[in-house]
């Protein structure tokens, strides 16, 4: 007899059919109501508009960190050096500057191609996103404590970060190869808590004590770089740079801001007296001369228009 394998698979349809019961024979049984809520649907996170007010502009380099504290601001010099490769290393300075721009104190570090900068228990900390990368701990004299990894990844390599922010103790670090906030003992260095991020392009990060339980805003864009155009006798971002703010205990985005056409390219952040201080490094990655910022090198405030 020869069977051919339109039969084979009916047959197997019959005997598999052999074994159910009379339910399953009709079809699916209907599920039991287990009580479960249908969730909730998305709320609607607030959008809102910046605009951009320059302070002071830094006299050398490229300042890519602020951080406030009650003598002034700290900025963190970028010199775009190293990247991975073997070069010539040049000091990474940490500037102290009164609200006037006057400089108060100057600090060398070890760090190489700095993005990320915090102040607080008694030392400086700097991102270093090029040669031997990770958080460089140095004290006010410009001696390194510590040269610490990003946890979580590689014991002598866990990346770079675009971002530090210290607070009570915790160190909360914007890790690039994570694409996290991730929050640290800042002796430790144990990994505590992230917030994952989306954008494309992220930066420095500042505490926001105005939400209950504290919210950390977050430099945000769609591309590593801004840039900058002139057209039409107008200059246009070519890029959309931005904010987002997320609640320090949850992660939930709390609201997201746009900067307008023409404003600074921000890069570092921190808050003064409620209102968000930021800084122009205006450099571009290797082999792209600066972005065309009109306020690269300038220490400025960020002022919602809504």
């Amino acid at each position: 007899m020869t069977l051919r394998k339109r039969d084979f698979l009916a047959g197997l349809g019959a005997v598999g059919g052999l074994g159910l019961s009379p339910a399953l024979a009709q079809g699916y049984p209907r599920g039991k109501d287990l009580g479960a809520e249908a969730p909730a649907a998305p709320r609607e996170i607030p959008h809102r508009k910046v605009t951009t007010k320059n302070l002071f502009k830094v006299p050398s380099g490229y300042p890519n960190g602020v951080a406030v504290v009650p003598e002034g601001v700290w900025v963190a010099e970028q010199t775009a050096q190293g990247y991975g490769k073997a070069v010539a290393h040049k000091p990474e300075y940490a500037w102290l500057f009164d609200w006037t721009g006057k400089k108060l104190k100057t600090v060398p570090t070890e760090s190489y191609n700095t993005s990320g900068f915090a102040v607080g228990g008694g030392h400086l900390w700097m991102g270093a996103n090029g040669g031997p990368e990770g958080i460089y701990e140095v004290d006010m004299t410009g001696k390194t404590v510590a040269h610490h990894q990003i946890p979580l990844g590689q014991t002598d390599n866990g990346s770079g970060c675009h971002g530090l922010l210290y607070r009570n103790g915790k160190l909360w670090i914007v890790a690039n190869r994570l694409r996290g906030i991730l929050r640290v003992d800042a002796t430790t260095f144990a990994p505590e808590f992230l917030i994952p991020i989306t954008a494309q392009r992220w930066h420095g990060i500042a505490w926001d004590e105005s939400h209950p339980g504290g919210a950390i805003w977050m430099v945000t864009g769609t591309t590593e770089t801004n840039r900058y155009v002139m057209q039409d006798g107008k200059l246009h971002h070519t890029t959309q740079c931005g904010l987002v703010k997320y609640d320090a205990t949850t992660g939930a985005v709390l609201e997201t801001a746009e900067f307008l056409d023409g404003t600074a390219d921000a890069h570092g952040l921190d808050m003064h007296n409620g209102k968000l201080i930021s800084c122009d490094a205006g450099v571009g990655p290797p082999g792209f001369e600066g972005t065309g910022s009109p306020s690269a090198g300038y220490v400025f405030e960020i002022n919602f228009l809504s």
